[in-house]
């Protein structure tokens, strides 16, 4: 190979030749800067997965001959930083298979659990390298094991790096499953799809619960269809998505949940829901699709939200799934999402609501949203860099966070120390832990193939190789 980098990078493999490997990448995306960068070396340490390194190489100089380490080739893609599905549920698989009731019915804990094992592998072999699992479903805390299992050193099977919920929170009577038989009874044979809690003592108990569990994040059902049972006699009464807790239950969980370090999604499909939350600092948002109403706009609507650093995670490809792109409620979809692109909001993150649809088809996400009219490069800054910045713990948050991201080319946040889940990822700058994806794809010209399975071609997680030439490794 005819190569060159810059005497910097020469220097640092001169020191760490024994301990690296290098990528060199055709193209590699840039997500701060939204750059597709020309013949990028990567340098990356062995032992720690981290990146140590990212310069520019020349294909007319002299070769890497003098360098001990592996060179892996990937001028002929482009690199980017992993994905991140923000809205997953590993636990559950595609509708159309079995519906949500079956499958937390009438499926056994071990078949859900070896089902999540299946779904993991499929997800990180799409070019997922981490995801936000935003409940079990009824399979209990059973996603804090899992999470151990994926999680290196010693990690058990392949999958993404995992962020996990255990069991959502909801209020009596909102969530199922339902029995046809006990009207007033939560759940079915035992099992409950969501920890139920009402009053905002037993909403604290149920924040602490979770997080003594060992829950990444907490997960709030703000609104649902409560009226469910209704909709025999009254259709429009029972599929209506009205609010579960009240103001004073809603605080008292974020705040519990913010104490302690854990940040708090919200299923929130409502304005009249979505606004209170946001003031009351909720981290993320999932779905918000009804934000009109007969007198405003989605875009009036959606104004309340510019500025905030509340993530809006859309869920697109579950709606689209679900309706086949038609409907009421798709328009709905469509009409929230467009509103967020006239009013330029970046506080955007990828999450489908996979497991509605199928494990490994997460990209769809990203692929609608190019079709509503975003821009190629936006969508994945979403999916990467605003993935991490969406998922990543509230130590990386604040005045603090930023003191702390400043240091990461200090080589301090070596996951050995830190742990899986506390490392920045989403980037490819030094510091940053090597999770890199590459595609055969052209962005510009067909990002629906770009980002597609099948076009991914390289799949790097923690500095280890999981998919190599587009075929699995493990």
């Amino acid at each position: 190979m005819q190569l060159t980098t810059t005497a910097t990078t020469l220097e640092a493999q001169g020191q760490l030749a024994v301990a690296t490997k290098i990528v060199l990448a055709g193209k590699l995306f840039d997500p701060y800067t939204l750059e597709l960068l020309d013949d990028q070396a990567i340098t990356i340490c062995n032992d720690s997965g981290m990146i140590l390194d990212v310069a520019p190489f020349s294909r007319n100089g002299s070769d890497f001959a003098s360098f001990d380490g592996e060179v892996i080739d990937l001028r002929h893609l482009t690199v980017l930083p992993g994905f991140v599905d923000a809205h997953v549920h590993l636990f559950l698989h595609p509708y159309a298979e079995a519906s949500w009731e079956e499958q937390v019915t009438k499926e056994s804990i071990v078949e859900r659990t070896v089902r999540a094992t299946v779904h993991a592998k499929r997800t990180l072999m799409a070019g997922f390298t981490t995801v936000r699992d935003l409940g079990t479903e009824g399979a209990g805390d059973a996603d804090i094991a899992l999470r151990k299992c994926l999680s290196s050193p010693g990690a058990l099977i392949p999958g993404p790096r995992y962020f996990c919920a255990t069991r959502a929170i909801a209020p009596t009577g909102a969530y199922g499953p339902k029995s046809p038989l006990y009207l007033n009874k939560e759940g079915i044979d035992g099992v409950t799809g969501v920890d139920v809690a009402d009053g905002t003592q037993e909403c604290i108990k149920a924040v602490r619960r979770q997080i003594g569990a060992g829950a990444d994040w907490i997960k709030i059902y703000a609104d649902y269809a409560v009226r469910s049972r209704a909709s025999e006699v009254s259709r429009r009464v029972g599929a209506a998505s009205m609010a579960t807790f009240n103001h004073d239950e809603l605080r008292a969980m974020i705040y519990t949940a913010h104490a302690y370090g854990v940040k708090v999604a919200a299923h929130a499909t409502n304005r009249s829901t979505i606004i209170p939350l946001i003031s009351l600092g909720v981290d993320s948002i999932e779905h918000a699709y009804d934000m009109t109403t007969p007198d405003k706009t989605a875009v009036e609507m959606l104004e309340e939200y510019v500025g905030v650093k509340t993530k809006y995670v859309p869920t697109l490809a579950i709606y689209y799934t679900m309706t086949q792109g038609k409907g009421e409620k798709w328009d709905r979809v469509v009409s929230s999402f467009k509103a967020a692109l006239e009013l330029d909001l970046d506080n955007i993150s990828c999450g489908g609501d996979t497991g509605g649809f199928a494990h490994g088809a997460n990209a769809l996400e990203l692929s609608l949203m190019v079709r509503l009219g975003a821009d190629w490069k936006k969508v994945l800054r979403w999916a990467t860099l605003g993935g991490w910045e969406c998922v990543r713990p509230r130590t990386w948050e604040g005045e603090a966070g930023k003191t702390r991201l400043a240091q990461v080319g200090d080589l301090k946040e070596d996951p050995r120390i830190v742990g899986d889940n506390e490392v920045p990822f989403g980037a490819v700058r030094r510091g940053f832990i090597a999770d890199l994806i590459a595609t055969s794809g052209d962005f510009a010209t067909d990002f629906e193939s770009a980002v597609s399975a099948e076009s991914i071609q390289f799949v790097m997680k923690g500095g280890r190789i999981y998919k190599r030439d587009g075929l699995p490794l493990v």
